[in-house]
């Protein structure tokens, strides 16, 4: 009875170790730099390295472009106040029914003599 014990312990220990053995393999090729999971993972550490510097320099072109959109948009308020004021003006000018039908000259602008014309 022992020897059987003995037997079937020595089997489950190597049984054990074999299964050991395979998972250290699947585990080796699972963490491989070139085609496993591991090199995956530094690929994804390396893209998320240059999206982080991406992000930083699309946040200080906006950054640029904000402050340079309010600069803009100042000008263009003073502008139509200026525009405002000038329209405001042109009510105060007289109208063409106000002024006098401008004077027709006496003489025409070409004579005819002789069929030339000057």
């Amino acid at each position: 009875m022992d020897l059987v014990a003995d037997i079937l312990l020595g089997a489950g220990a190597f049984g054990a170790g074999l299964y050991c053995f395979v998972l250290s393999k699947r585990l080796n090729k699972f963490t491989d730099l070139e085609n496993g999971m591991g090199g995956a993972v530094a690929v994804l550490s390396s893209q998320v390295t240059e999206l982080h510097t991406a992000l930083d320099a699309a946040q200080n072109a906006a950054s640029n472009s904000s402050d340079s959109l309010q600069t803009l948009t100042e000008r263009a308020e003073d502008a139509a106040k200026r525009l405002e004021v000038m329209v405001a003006a042109l009510h105060d000018l007289p109208t063409q029914s106000d002024q006098k039908p401008p004077e027709v000259p006496a003489e025409p602008m070409f004579s005819r003599h002789n069929g030339d014309a000057r």
